[in-house]
């Protein structure tokens, strides 16, 4: 499939949408340190080029992303995402890590294409689901995903153990 191929779908044109490439990295890992930052969480993020190249390109990647560009083929948007599986309905799906789109080209609809394409990825293979979080006071993003048609799973309570917690926890194991 050529997932930069310009394609309707849903009312969106997708021609900036494509996969990302190993000459993105650099821009990758930058709007993820920019989305840490609007989340209010900057201190929190400590990614590297490194990593963020080793997740997607190694020979079995643990996450994936697609790029949104403008006119002149810069990177604008990202969409970083990996595979979960249901044991509910037998099927994977894909968990929307990070959505990020820069502030000077929001309302382009970048994010909704980002969006759409990760849809047809979901169609395409057969995955039942998409999935992500939204921070609770991020209302501009909570009214855009709503206005998607998606549905807030409000009957579930996402838990982290992190740090010295999870070293804690693993130091049970015998």
């Amino acid at each position: 499939m050529n997932r930069s191929a310009g394609v309707q779908g849903a009312g969106v044109q997708r021609s900036g949408i494509r996969r990302a490439e190993a000459r993105d990295v650099a821009a990758v890992t930058e709007l993820i340190h920019l989305l840490a930052e609007h989340q209010r969480a900057a201190d929190e993020c400590t990614v590297t080029e490194e990593q963020i190249h080793e997740a997607l390109f190694a020979p079995n990647p643990s996450a994936f992303a697609h790029v949104a560009c403008d006119e002149s083929g810069t990177v604008v948007g990202i969409a970083v995402w990996f595979l979960n599986y249901s044991t509910w309905d037998g099927s994977h799906g894909i968990y929307l890590e990070d959505l990020y789109v820069r502030p000077t080209e929001r309302g382009a609809g970048h994010g909704k294409a980002l969006l759409a394409t990760l849809a047809q990825e979901c169609v395409s293979q057969g995955y039942t689901r998409l999935s992500w979080s939204v921070a609770n006071w991020n209302t501009p993003s909570i009214a855009f995903y709503e206005s998607l048609d998606a549905k807030p799973q409000n009957e579930w309570t996402t838990y982290r153990l992190a740090g010295t917690p999870l070293q804690t926890l693993a130091a049970e194991v015998g």
